[in-house]
């Protein structure tokens, strides 16, 4: 389980490297981190950034990817041409997204990240009453240095208002082309997820998974699923891997 760069005690090797965290990137970063412990091949989960990572690490690499669990389903994201608004309420959840594409935003989470990012655990998983013990675990993770300019970066990418890494442009244009995912897949969904709202059709995750094993909303969990019901993801890939 390794921290995504920003997170943790992840750093830069290189002090005058930039710190973004375009989706290209984190999509790179697991391959290199395979690479670096000499494994060629390798199943996977991941939810959120994690999710989009093994998304694009399957899509691209289905050489290296055996099989993968995806919760919260397809996110590889167009950047090229980012899609239009959506409906006021979805908007609405994503306000988190839109703040930090304000220099206040950057500032807020600067000042604020553990109280922020608190706030955003509730909103996101409204059903799960985690303690503090279980926050604060998680919590200094946050305190990377890089914490603040990674996490403003990949939203501001996304959205077209931050310029990418040049290396990652070719890549960023595959991406743009929403490419299907061919790797044995479980795409797991939380059934109160405050982010997404509501899973997508099953049509358009059959489209997008060429090899879906199994889809599945998971009854009493929201955005953070493997947290909130961890049974639901490694029990996904138990099966994964007893058919990989």
């Amino acid at each position: 389980m390794p921290y995504l760069r920003g997170f943790g005690q992840t750093r830069f090797r290189d002090a005058s490297a930039p710190r973004k965290a375009e989706q290209a990137a984190i999509g790179q970063d697991l391959i290199d981190f395979a690479n670096a412990l000499q494994i060629r091949r390798f199943a996977v989960a991941g939810y959120d950034w994690g999710g989009r990572a093994a998304c694009i690490a399957s899509a691209l690499y289905p050489d290296r990817v055996r099989a993968a669990v995806f919760i919260g389903g397809y996110t590889i994201q167009n950047t090229i041409s980012p899609p239009p608004p959506a409906d006021p309420e979805t908007e609405r959840a994503l306000w988190y997204q839109w703040y930090f594409n304000t220099e206040r935003g950057r500032a807020g989470l600067a000042a604020n990240r553990r109280d922020l990012c608190r706030l955003l655990w509730q909103t996101w998983s409204p059903d799960w009453h985690f303690s503090d013990e279980t926050f604060h675990r998680t919590a200094v993770s946050f305190d990377n240095p890089d914490f603040v300019d990674v996490v403003v970066h990949s939203y501001r990418h996304r959205y077209g208002n931050a310029p990418g890494e040049p290396r990652f442009q070719e890549v960023e244009n595959r991406l743009a082309q929403r490419p299907k995912i061919h790797v044995p897949a479980i795409v797991l969904y939380g059934a109160n997820d405050g982010v997404a709202l509501k899973p997508p059709d099953v049509a358009l995750d059959q489209g997008s998974f060429t090899s879906l094993v199994m889809r599945d909303v998971v009854a009493g969990a929201g955005h953070f699923l493997p947290r909130e019901k961890p049974e639901a993801t490694w029990s996904a890939m138990l099966k994964l891997l007893q058919k990989a």
